[in-house]
């Protein structure tokens, strides 16, 4: 499940790397140019709901592995509306690209399921660390991609997508020839429990709500993916603006990968010793000092927006790390399934919206407003996650 995790994050990173310039090339306009991403993130969400169906009936071998051989499809889309210069199909593309996405979310899942409760948290956070592999070294394939396209004679752009369409292939061919016999959730164990899973999504999330621990799991998921794309997304714009340079821009995104992804075993093992509330606490404390630096700091200086873009993708790897330890761990076997991949749904769609809404915040108020817009968005993390500790603590008799 790693080798199918560093695969996947080289296919999508090679990908998001350049398809807002393939977009461009092809439009001829930057109005267009965002779309691409935003189409891939709206297909994250969409696919989401059926790959987690397909493993609540199959296993979760099969859902990943299904969403890997969508984005292989989506690959073949972008290459094709590439040659003929058709834009629409390339948005197609990109949104069947995103079911990579969805798949190496649901990942996490699949590997929280198959060890013990008391190192759910770490299998967890492992496989989203091995993202990190994947994600730093497929922007860097970008020139030696296009290259590889000039010389194959096709638009240079789609060269990186050459090694998104390998890597999708791989990681479809590790999940589905590598453990097979094997399996990756109690389902695939022992296929008699097929007949429980899954229940519908809407009563599945209705049922989930009405945990108090379910409840701070799935808020603390969607509040946190959408506090980090609303502002990460509109950082690049503001530091050009200001000036910095493009290397800069490149430096501090890897510092916010780093800290999204690095430190992601270390919020695993604190998740495991002081259970997910404590953790997701902690990631709201995390994302007050960033948004503060970001709302009130001078974050027209390199070393400023360094340290504020890094304490958000620590924030969010708490948060993120926290709350799908929680969801695994407090939903029933016939809910579980259907409950995380709507959870992934709900918040690939909210950071979408966060997204598209973060420009007109910048636009109208500036980098400082929506840093304090996004705060508020913490607010419902905050509450849930100390009414969670102070159970717990009560349950526990500390």
């Amino acid at each position: 499940m790693i080798i199918s995790q560093v695969l996947a994050g080289v296919g999508v990173a090679s990908g998001i790397a350049v398809g807002g310039l393939l977009a461009e090339r092809l439009s001829g306009t930057v109005a267009l140019a965002g779309f691409a991403q935003t189409s891939s993130v709206l297909g994250a969400g969409l696919w989401a709901i059926p790959l987690a169906r397909l493993a609540g009936r199959r296993g979760r071998r099969w859902g990943l592995a299904a969403g890997y051989l969508l984005a292989l499809v989506g690959t073949g889309l972008v290459f094709l509306a590439a040659a003929v210069q058709f834009v629409p199909l390339l948005f197609v593309g990109t949104a069947a690209f995103g079911a990579a996405t969805a798949a190496g979310l649901q990942a996490r899942f699949a590997a929280a399921e198959v060890v013990g409760v008391r190192y759910r948290a770490r299998a967890l956070s492992v496989v989203m660390w091995a993202t990190t592999l994947g994600s730093v070294a497929g922007p860097n394939l970008s020139e030696v991609g296009s290259r590889l396209g000039r010389s194959l004679g096709i638009e240079p752009l789609t060269g990186p997508y050459l090694f998104s369409l390998i890597a999708f292939a791989g990681a479809a061919m590790v999940l589905s020839v590598g453990l097979a016999g094997r399996g990756t959730t109690e389902v695939d164990h022992d296929p008699s429990r097929l007949v429980q899973r899954p229940t519908g999504l809407v009563r599945a999330i209705r049922t989930g709500l009405q945990d108090p621990r379910t409840r701070l799991a799935i808020i603390a998921v969607i509040c946190s993916h959408t506090i980090m794309v609303g502002v990460m997304v509109m950082t690049p714009l503001h530091m050009t603006h200001h000036g910095m340079t493009l290397d800069l821009v490149g430096l501090v995104l890897s510092i916010h990968i780093f800290g999204m992804y690095g430190a992601s075993p270390i919020m695993g093992w604190l998740t495991d010793r002081l259970g997910g509330a404590a953790v997701i606490g902690i990631g709201v404390i995390i994302f007050a000092g960033a948004l503060v630096l970001g709302g009130f700091a001078d974050t027209t200086t390199g070393p400023v927006i360094s340290l504020a873009l890094g304490l958000l993708g620590l924030g969010w790897s708490a948060g993120m790390i926290g709350g799908s330890s929680l969801l695994a761990e407090s939903v029933s076997d016939q809910n579980r399934v259907s409950l995380q991949g709507g959870t992934d749904a709900l918040m690939n769609l909210a950071a979408a919206g966060s997204s598209a809404l973060s420009g007109l915040v910048m636009g109208l108020a500036g980098f400082p407003a929506l840093n304090l817009i996004a705060a508020v968005v913490a607010v419902p993390m905050a509450v849930l996650a100390l009414r969670g500790m102070l159970a717990r603590r009560a349950a526990t008799g500390a």
